[in-house]
């Protein structure tokens, strides 16, 4: 029984990592480089990660600098990261690649803070289907009754546990994304 809930407690810490993941991706109008993560460029044949192929810094609040280990590449780059579709566009000044991130307005916001929610209800979903394979698995157990409701109390205060770290995590997501 102790196995099943480590690995539910493991699955649930998983779920909310992946989450964190997810709403990292919303950018708040300052520049963060994790925006970049997903982008892959078409490199000698091959899909490479675009952070495997530059550095990238920040050297004001709302801009992105991608400098290229490989000059040759960044043509290459800047084309990626228009296919991207990340809302920004690339600046090629020959040796750096300049993302300006536009400052969001209010509508905008509202929008990112409504995506945030969406993800957040994912996160609560994911949660709610490891507490069903829990609670399955628990009822397969050769064990008394008393004992398979004792542990699914017990999956139940995890998923209670997890539940308000996501919603702890959602509220400074949202202050993040509604603050100018």
């Amino acid at each position: 029984m102790n196995e099943i809930l480590f690995e539910t407690e493991t699955r649930m810490e998983t779920s909310i990592e992946n989450m964190k993941k997810r709403l990292s991706n919303i950018r708040a109008g300052r520049a963060n480089p994790a925006i970049l993560d997903g982008i892959m460029v078409s490199y000698y044949g091959s899909d490479t990660p675009l952070v495997q192929l530059a550095t990238v810094s920040i050297p004001e609040a709302r801009i992105l600098q991608i400098k290229p280990f490989d000059k040759s590449s960044i043509g290459l780059i800047e084309k990626a990261i228009f296919e991207a579709n990340i809302g920004l566009t690339p600046n090629n000044n020959g040796e750096t690649i300049i993302l300006n991130i536009p400052a969001l307005t209010e509508e905008t916001r509202r929008d990112y803070v409504k995506q945030a929610k969406v993800i957040a209800e994912e996160g609560k979903i994911a949660l709610r289907n490891i507490r069903q394979d829990a609670n399955n698995d628990l009822k397969k157990l050769e064990i008394p009754e008393d004992e398979i409701k004792a542990g699914q109390e017990e999956v139940q205060e995890l998923i209670n546990k997890f539940n308000k770290k996501i919603e702890e995590i959602l509220k400074e997501k949202e202050n993040e994304l509604m603050t100018v």
